[in-house]
């Protein structure tokens, strides 16, 4: 129950469904680029993508001093029909503004 509602609760939140969205669109982001696409503060962007990653739809690789985010893999059924429903929603997302 713990682990559902930990999922569930990553997802309540409109900037973190955007960068979910943003990230599944783009298979993988470096922090900076979502700092700059999104025009965040790395702490705020820091803290959406912690959420993601415990609430089991994130991997992180660490590549030097950066940080890039993607889709882990495998993901449950679950997970994978909020993504679907992320996809259907047609939200408008930033574009990737690529900057290390």
């Amino acid at each position: 129950m713990d682990i559902f509602l930990q999922t569930v609760g990553s997802i309540n939140d409109e900037s973190r469904v955007v960068i979910l969205n943003f990230i599944n669109e783009h298979k993988e982001v470096c922090v900076c680029d979502i700092e700059n696409s999104f025009e965040m503060t790395q702490s705020r962007v820091s803290r959406h993508l912690k959420i993601l990653k415990d609430g089991g739809f994130l991997r992180v690789e660490r590549r030097g001093k950066w940080a890039h985010y993607s889709i882990r893999e495998p993901l449950d059924l679950f997970r994978q029909s909020v993504l679907k429903e992320i996809r259907s929603l047609n939200l408008e997302t930033p574009k990737l503004q690529k900057t290390c």
